[in-house]
């Protein structure tokens, strides 16, 4: 079998006196979303900023596209086309919605094609596209947020609860846009507290609980099975529709 596109083992991170992250070890299929769960302080938001270099992992190997990672400057490791969305999203409120993607392009200019493609997966964003992104509700701001990590083609999508705090209609429009996404090839590491959203968006789950791995497999068996939902998240789907 081929070489999974991010693979993690046994990585423990630090923090300060801490010791967060026990030995994590999973995998992202290239061209697949897995979603990453648990309950608040597993260690979900950790494992993305390690993947991702802004904190250093303890000891462990943290594997992109074949290369190893690990001691990878974050700039270096954006550079190889992974894209982070963190759960505060990183916008810049006082510059337009055009502005912030704009930047975002690093390479140059804003590929047209792309760009309606963009728009495509958040309309909203042409509604605004002059306007502070500060004036956008929280919902458009988390699109805002993913649009400005797909400016540029990326190799895979780190994206820390896209979610939270969203109204329903909102968690609908996005999970329309992730599908989209996934329609289109992405790679996606996605942490999501809505079992729902999750239940409809993953190909693949990994469950997280005391910063160690306590689950890997088909979401599809995940949502099939209440008992287990029950025992790794402390709820069940049928709770959450």
């Amino acid at each position: 079998m081929p070489e999974p596109l991010l693979l993690l083992s046994d990585v423990h991170t630090h923090i300060g006196p801490y010791h967060i992250l026990h030995g994590v070890d999973f995998s992202v299929p290239t061209g697949e979303l897995t979603m990453l769960l648990g309950r608040n302080g597993a260690g979900k938001t950790t494992t993305l900023r390690t993947i991702m270099g802004l904190w250093q992992a303890s000891s462990g190997r943290i594997r992109f596209d074949g290369r190893d990672i690990t001691a990878s400057a974050t700039p270096d490791i954006a550079h190889a086309g992974i894209a982070y969305v963190p759960e505060s999203m990183g916008i810049f409120t006082d510059l337009t919605v055009r502005e912030n993607i704009v930047l975002a392009a690093r390479s140059g200019p804003l590929d047209k094609t792309r760009l309606d493609w963009i728009l495509g997966l958040f309309p909203a964003l042409k509604r605004f596209w002059n306007l502070p992104a500060g004036n956008l509700s929280g919902g458009q701001k988390q699109m805002l947020a993913i649009a400005r990590a797909i400016a540029e083609p990326r190799r895979l999508l780190l994206i820390d609860e896209p979610t939270k705090g969203l109204a329903p209609v909102m968690v609908r429009s996005m999970i329309e846009a992730f599908k989209a996404l996934k329609a289109s090839g992405e790679t996606i590491l996605l942490v999501e507290q809505n079992f729902y959203a999750a239940s409809a968006l993953g190909d693949n789950v990994v469950v997280m609980d005391d910063g160690r791995i306590v689950h890997a497999g088909a979401m599809s068996d995940l949502v099939a099975d209440t008992a287990l939902q029950q025992r790794l998240l402390g709820l069940s789907l049928d709770a959450h529709q």
